[in-house]
């Protein structure tokens, strides 16, 4: 039986979370990004309770998709910092990390969000 495109992605992505959660200490940070939106959430899974959320849904935000990673990037590390949350674990879902989710790891970093 032949695995379909979607298939190897849940596949890739349950193989992440298998190895990635978050803690009190140490929220998860998840990224999901789709063909036009960005979207970042600070989870401790422990509660299960997301502690800050960004998405470039409603937002105003112009300019490239990596633009618009960069934002989401600086603004949930904003939110992390407002909410006592200093470092986080990074679970980049099933994409690889390059590009867009790279950018939004590098300005979520010089924000001082450490991960």
């Amino acid at each position: 039986m032949a695995s379909t495109m979607l298939d190897k992605q849940i596949r890739r992505h349950r193989r992440t979370r298998a190895t990635v959660s978050g803690t009190p200490s140490r929220p998860r940070l998840s990224v999901k990004i789709t063909l036009s939106h960005i979207m970042a959430q600070v989870i401790d899974d422990t509660t299960g309770r997301t502690l800050a959320a960004v998405t470039t849904v409603g937002a105003n935000v112009k300019g490239t998709m990596t633009e618009k990673a960069v934002w989401v990037g600086g603004e949930i590390a904003a939110k992390a910092k407002g909410k006592k949350v200093s470092a986080v674990v990074f679970d980049r879902g099933s994409r690889i990390y390059h590009g867009r989710l790279d950018a939004l790891a590098t300005a979520a970093r010089e924000k001082g969000l450490e991960f």
